[in-house]
């Protein structure tokens, strides 16, 4: 039996997350902003639940709620850092305070939860730690470009986060799913660039038109998407990336090709930087 602490478990991935640890046997932590509906929404009462409230921005919470985890369970065996929030606009079209804001929650807030949880698995000599991202966060698309931004920086985080961790027992996975039926698309998440600039019509302004027509009608099933994020996470040697969807896959199939064509284009020119030998 493993401990399990996951942020943003009241809707989405956190959710379904959780169900699931608990319908495997498992011991969980499910923290939230607001707690007072999880429980019911989870449908369980059980002493292998523990419920903690955590807003991923207050490092105060963060610290309070593992020592709520290790008073009560006496260890944490996986972090799933699930909380994040979207912003859809143009990147000229967000300002600042916007883009700090989601910056907060999904950078800030998931090293923040990090720094609480890798002492106890530093003295564990053990532990996983799972990391949100998103295909946006290997293939950035237009109108997305801030919330790619923060996904690149998680993704960046993680590699490094490995190879550092390794030697302490300690592995990272990236999950990076495409387009799933979660509540990712409703104003609760995803928030919108309060200005348009008329010259994005055509780019991030589609995109906009887009996710209006298209909450919850994503093909991919959260579901299936839980239960692949939770079985590559207990193998032995879980996967540096998990690409999730038809849409991930093909997208991130995509990106690889041509950068790989763009390089090999451009090797000559790369490899011709040091410096020329100095004459004899």
């Amino acid at each position: 039996m493993s401990v399990w602490f996951v942020t943003g478990t009241s809707r989405g991935f956190g959710l379904e997350i959780t169900r699931q640890l608990l319908a495997r046997g498992e011991t969980v932590v499910a923290t939230a902003r607001d707690t007072s509906q999880l429980k019911a929404q989870l449908n369980i009462d059980s002493e292998r639940l523990l419920l903690a409230e955590l807003d991923v921005t207050r490092p105060e919470q963060a610290q309070r709620a593992v020592e709520t985890a290790l008073a009560t369970f006496g260890r944490i065996d996986v972090l799933v850092n699930n909380a994040g929030r979207g912003l859809l606009g143009a990147v000229e079209e967000a300002n600042d305070t916007e883009i700090r804001g989601i910056y907060e929650t999904n950078v800030f807030g998931l090293l923040t939860v990090t720094r609480a949880v890798l002492p106890v698995m530093r003295k564990q000599g053990s532990g996983r730690i799972v990391n949100l991202s998103s295909v946006l966060g290997f293939s950035a698309k237009m109108g997305w470009g801030i919330y790619a931004s923060t996904k690149f920086a998680v993704e960046g985080l993680s590699e490094a986060l490995q190879l550092e961790l390794e030697p302490l027992g300690i592995s990272v996975m990236i999950v990076e799913p495409g387009l799933f039926r979660t509540d990712f698309l409703d104003p609760t998440s995803l928030h919108w660039a309060q200005k348009t600039i008329d010259d994005y019509g055509q780019t991030a302004g589609r995109i906009r038109q887009w996710a209006v027509g298209h909450n919850h009608e994503q093909k991919g099933d959260p579901v299936k998407a839980a239960t692949a994020i939770i079985d590559a996470a207990i193998l032995d040697q879980p996967p540096t990336r998990l690409a999730l969807g038809v849409d991930c896959v093909e997208r991130i199939d995509g990106k690889l090709a041509d950068t790989k064509a763009e390089m090999d284009l451009w090797r000559t020119v790369g490899m011709s930087m040091s410096y020329d030998s100095l004459p004899v």
